[in-house]
C-alpha cells in the first residue's frame, strides 16, 4: 500500500492500475469510481487509518477493454506496472517487487487499438493566448494555428482532449502551462536544431506545440512517439466555419448519426475515413487544390476499371500509421509489424493499379506508394506468415530467416520430443501406464500418475526406479498425484535454457526489424498518407457514380448555380428507409440575384434546401461531387449557416439570444465572398421586434456586405422589400390544398407564399379539434383586423396575407356543393355522412 500511495501521488487525478500478479487493482476513491463506472464489485481488505481499504481488479490479460470504457467516460489512468521479477526482489532482499507507473492513458495520447475508432483521429489539442497546436499522436502528424476563436478550432477539430492555459477557461480542459523556453524544447522533440527548416511559426504556435509535446511526452514517461514536422495551418487556404455552423450542418456527427460524413462516406480503410473526415472539416479555399481533387475524382468516376482495381488493392489494408506510432513507442503487438509488412505490399498494388494516370494526384502518388520494396520484402522475409497474439507467444519471425534462431529452436524443440521419451522410461521404470509429464507455471515438468498408482509410489519406489529415475512427491490432488526425478529435473532445465535462449534470440531479431522500420518511418508514413488520400478519391468517385453525382465547376466569381439539387443525408435515410424518392430543387444566387428569401409553411421541407445547398459548398471545396444535376460555384470563403433554434441553459442564455449573438458573428464577419444561410431570424421575440431585426438584417446582407444569401421566414411582410433590394429574389416552398387537406409538394418556386398554414401544421400535429377550429377562428379575426388597420406600416406590410378566409359556416357551404340529381345512393350516404362529421366538429379544417 505504501507503493500505491506513492504512484497515486505521482498520477494526481488519474485513476491507477496498480498491477499485482494477474490483475490490475484499484484502491480507495479509484475503485469506488472504477467499481461504478464499470459495474465492478467493490470489495474491501485490510485496513488504513482504521477503515477498510476499498478494492476492485481487472484482469491483466483483458485490461484493455476495461480501459477503454474509462477512457471513453473521460477517465486518464495511470499504468503501474511490475517492473521487476519476484527472483530480482529476491535478490536484493527487497520486501516487494519493485512498481512504477510506466504511463498514464488519456483521450488524446492513446494507442492502443481497443482504445481507438478507426475511422476518427485523436487530436491532442493545445491552446494558449492568440495560438493553438495538434497532434494525433496515432500517425504523427502534427499543426499549428494562430487563433483567437479557439471555440471554432475545437468545434472543427472535435478533439479527444483538450490543454490550455487556465486564464483561458475552456470547458473540460486540462489546465497546463507552455514550458520555459519552448522553441528549443519543440526542437529537440523533433530532432532539429532550430526550427526554421519547417516554415514560419508565431510565438503562441510555439508555445502550444512545446506544451502539447510535453504533455506527450510527461504522459508516456519520457517517451515520444514519432512525430511529423509540425505545419502551420495559417499558410493554408481553407474555407472556415464558425462553431455555431458546424452544428447547424451536421457534417460529422448527427442526429442518430445522420451526419453527412455518414451519407458520403464509401472509403474501404480506416485511414481513408479518418482523411475524408478531415477534408470535409476543413474544405479547401485553394481553387488550384480543389480543380486537383475533382479531375482525379473524374478520372477514376471514368475509369471503372481502374477505379475497381484501385479499390480491390485497398480493401482489407492495414492501418499502417497507427502501427508505426505504437512501433515507435515500442507498445507494438506481432499484428503492428504485420501491418507494415501487409501495408507496403498493398502500397506498391495501388502504384502499379495507378500507372499511366493522367491526374497529378494519381500520378504523383505513384512513387511514395513504391518508394521501398527492399524494406517491404525484408519483412516478409522475416516475418512468420501467421503471426501470434504477444511477442512472447513467440513464432513471430520466420524459419530460415536467422540461423542462430533456427538452431535455438531446433534444440528446443528437440527437447520437447525427449519428453515423450522421458515419459515413456518413467512408466516403464515406475510401472504405471497410465503417466504423463505435465508443465505446471511454478514447479515445470512434473510426471502425474492416477492417485491409486500414486499411493503405491509414495509406500515405496518399484526396483527399477533407482538414481536419476528415483520418484520425488511434489503434489497431490484429489485424483493423481505429481511426482519429479532426477532426469526429469535435468531435463526441465535444458529445455528452459533452450527455450529461454530461443526467446532471447528471437526479441533481438525483432528489435532488429523494429529499426529497419523506424529507419524507414517517413516513408512508410508518406505511403500510408497517399494510401489514405486515394482511398478518399477512389471512394468519392464510386459515390458519384452509384447516386449520379456531377462535377461541380469551380469559378473564382461569385456564382452559385445548383441544377436539381439533393440534400446527400435527407436522401441517403430515405434510400435506406425506402421511402419516396427525394425531390431535386434549384437554387440560383449568382450575380443580379444573390439574395434568396425564401417564404412558406413549416414541414414543407425549407431547413432541408436551406441546409443542402450549404452542404454543397463543404462538398464541392472538400473535393468531392455534388448530389446534382449540375452546379457551378464561386469560390466561398466563410461559409455561415444558423439554421434551427436551441438554448444555452449553461451559459444561461435563451434561444433569442443565441440566435442573436450567432447573427452577431454573421453581420460581423461576412464579406462578399461568403455565403449565409439564415433560418427565421426574429422568431423568438416579439412580432413587430422581430420584424424590424429581420428586415434590418436583410438590408445589411443586401447592400452593406453583399454576399450569397438564403434566408428563410415566417415574415410575409418582408416579401415586399423586394421592390426597393434590387438583388433580392423571391421563392417559396410549395403547398397544395386537396379536399380540405394540405399536401407538401417540398419543392422551390419563385414568388411568396400565400399563407403560413400554421393551424394546418398543428393538425398533423395531433391538436384536438376544438383547438384547431377556435385556432381558424381567430386568425380570420386577426386577418380581417390587419385589412382595414389605419396604422401605415401595417397597411405596407401587412401581418397576415388577405388570401385566405375561413367559411362561416362549413355544413351549409358543404351542402351547398352537393348537387342531389348527379349523386348516386352510395355517394348520397357518404355525402350525408360528412355533413353530419362537420356539424360535429370532428372533420378536417
Amino acid at each position: 500500500m505504501a507503493q500505491w500511495f506513492a504512484a497515486k501521488a505521482a498520477a494526481g487525478s488519474a485513476l491507477v492500475f496498480f498491477r499485482m500478479g494477474d490483475f490490475f487493482e484499484m484502491f480507495h476513491d479509484d475503485a469506488e469510481a472504477a467499481s461504478e463506472a464499470l459495474g465492478l464489485a467493490l470489495t474491501h481488505r485490510g485496513e488504513h487509518q482504521g477503515r477498510p481499504i476499498r478494492m476492485c481488479g481487472v484482469p491483466a490479460h483483458s485490461h484493455e477493454a476495461y480501459l477503454a470504457r474509462l477512457i471513453r467516460r473521460g477517465f486518464r489512468v495511470a499504468i503501474c506496472e511490475q517492473v521487476e521479477t519476484p527472483e530480482e526482489a529476491k535478490a536484493r532482499r527487497a520486501p516487494t517487487i519493485r512498481r512504477e507507473i510506466v504511463r498514464i492513458v488519456t483521450p488524446g495520447t492513446a494507442t492502443e487499438e481497443a482504445l481507438l475508432d478507426a475511422a476518427r483521429p485523436t487530436w491532442l489539442l493545445a491552446v494558449v493566448k492568440g495560438g493553438a497546436a495538434w497532434l494525433d499522436v496515432t500517425t504523427g502528424l502534427f499543426f499549428t494555428q494562430a487563433t483567437t476563436d479557439p471555440a471554432g478550432l475545437i468545434a472543427r477539430l472535435d478533439p479527444s482532449e483538450i490543454l490550455a492555459e487556465e486564464a483561458l477557461q475552456i470547458e473540460n480542459a486540462v489546465v497546463c502551462i507552455s514550458p520555459r523556453d519552448a522553441p528549443a524544447r519543440l526542437a529537440t522533440a523533433l530532432g532539429v536544431a532550430s526550427l526554421e527548416g519547417f516554415g514560419s511559426f508565431g510565438d503562441a504556435e510555439i508555445a502550444a506545440a512545446a506544451m502539447a509535446v510535453e504533455y506527450v511526452r510527461a504522459v508516456n514517461n519520457g517517451a515520444l512517439p514519432r512525430l511529423s514536422p509540425p505545419v502551420a495551418e495559417g499558410a493554408k487556404g481553407v474555407l472556415l466555419l464558425d462553431a455555431a455552423t458546424r452544428r447547424s450542418l451536421d457534417i460529422l456527427e448527427g442526429p442518430r448519426g445522420a451526419s453527412l460524413l455518414a451519407a458520403v462516406d464509401r472509403t474501404l480503410t480506416g485511414a481513408g475515413a479518418r482523411e475524408l473526415s478531415a477534408r470535409l472539416a476543413s474544405p479547401l479555399d485553394d481553387l488550384a487544390a480543389i480543380r486537383a481533387r475533382h479531375e482525379a475524382v473524374a478520372e477514376l468516376h471514368e475509369d471503372s476499371h481502374r477505379r475497381g482495381a484501385i479499390r480491390s488493392a485497398l480493401k482489407g489494408a492495414p492501418d499502417m500509421a497507427r502501427a508505426l506510432a505504437r512501433i515507435s513507442l515500442e507498445r507494438f503487438f506481432p499484428r503492428d509489424l504485420g501491418a507494415i509488412r501487409d501495408g507496403l505490399q498493398r502500397a506498391a498494388r495501388l502504384a502499379a493499379a495507378m500507372e499511366a494516370a493522367a491526374p497529378a494526384l494519381l500520378a504523383q502518388a505513384i512513387a511514395p506508394l513504391s518508394a521501398l520494396p527492399d524494406t517491404a520484402a525484408e519483412l516478409l522475409r522475416g516475418l512468420a506468415s501467421e503471426l501470434p497474439v504477444r511477442l512472447d507467444d513467440g513464432s513471430v519471425i520466420a524459419a530460415g530467416y536467422d540461423g542462430e534462431l533456427d538452431a535455438l529452436r531446433r534444440l528446443r524443440d528437440d527437447a520437447r520430443g525427449a519428453i515423450a521419451a522421458m515419459q515413456l522410461d518413467l512408466a516403464q521404470a515406475w510401472g504405471v501406464a497410465a503417466l504423463k509429464i505435465r508443465h505446471h507455471q511454478q514447479l515445470g515438468y512434473l510426471a502425474e500418475v492416477p492417485a491409486a498408482a500414486g499411493e503405491k509410489l509414495l509406500r515405496g519406489a518399484p526396483p527399477k526406479a533407482v538414481g536419476d529415475l528415483a520418484p520425488i512427491h511434489r503434489q497431490s490432488m484429489a485424483n493423481a498425484h505429481r511426482f519429479t526425478c532426477t532426469a526429469l529435473a535435468n531435463l526441465d532445465r535444458r529445455l528452459s535454457e533452450a527455450g529461454d535462449q530461443a526467446g532471447k534470440r528471437e526479441r533481438l531479431v525483432i528489435a532488429h526489424l523494429r529499426q529497419i522500420i523506424l529507419a524507414e518511418a517517413e516513408a512508410i508514413a508518406a505511403a500510408a498518407r497517399e494510401m489514405a488520400a486515394v482511398d478518399v478519391l477512389a471512394a468519392s468517385a464510386e459515390l458519384a457514380t452509384e447516386g449520379a453525382w456531377c462535377r461541380p465547376e469551380l469559378t473564382e466569381r461569385p456564382d452559385f448555380a445548383i441544377e436539381a439539387g439533393r440534400h446527400p443525408v435527407v436522401e441517403a435515410a430515405l434510400r435506406k428507409a425506402r421511402g419516396p424518392g427525394f425531390v431535386p430543387n434549384d437554387c440560383d444566387l449568382s450575380p443580379g440575384h444573390r439574395l434568396c428569401l425564401l417564404t412558406g409553411p413549416n414541414m414543407a421541407g425549407k431547413s432541408t434546401w436551406l441546409r443542402q445547398n450549404a452542404l454543397m459548398v463543404i462538398l464541392a471545396q472538400a473535393g468531392l461531387f455534388l448530389p446534382a444535376a449540375a452546379a457551378r460555384i464561386g469560390l466561398v470563403d466563410r461559409l455561415f449557416s444558423r439554421v434551427g433554434a436551441s438554448d444555452d441553459l449553461a451559459g444561461g442564455r435563451s434561444t433569442f439570444m443565441v440566435e442573436m449573438t450567432e447573427t452577431a458573428a454573421i453581420l460581423n464577419l461576412a464579406g462578399p465572398r461568403s455565403l449565409v444561410v439564415l433560418d427565421e431570424v426574429g422568431r423568438g421575440t416579439a412580432t413587430w421586434d422581430g420584424l424590424a431585426i429581420a428586415t434590418a438584417v436583410l438590408e445589411a446582407l443586401h447592400d452593406r456586405i453583399r454576399c450569397r444569401t438564403l434566408f428563410a421566414t415566417h415574415f410575409h411582410e418582408l416579401t415586399v422589400m423586394a421592390n426597393r433590394l434590387p438583388e433580392m429574389r423571391l421563392a417559396a416552398m410549395q403547398v397544395r390544398e386537396w379536399r380540405g387537406e394540405v399536401i407538401f409538394q417540398h419543392s422551390v418556386a419563385a414568388g411568396a407564399a400565400e399563407k403560413s398554414w400554421g393551424v394546418h401544421v398543428a393538425k398533423l400535429a395531433g391538436v384536438p379539434s376544438p383547438v384547431l377550429k377556435r385556432a381558424a377562428a381567430v386568425l380570420a379575426s386577426l386577418e380581417d383586423r390587419s385589412r382595414e388597420a389605419a396604422d401605415p406600416l401595417t397597411s405596407e406590410m401587412p401581418l397576415f396575407a388577405p388570401a385566405y378566409a375561413a367559411p362561416e359556416n362549413p355544413v351549409l357551404d358543404a351542402l351547398a356543393k352537393l348537387d342531389p340529381d348527379k349523386l348516386s345512393p352510395r355517394e348520397a350516404q357518404d355525402a350525408l355522412y360528412n355533413l353530419k362529421a362537420l356539424a360535429a366538429g370532428t372533420e378536417a379544417l
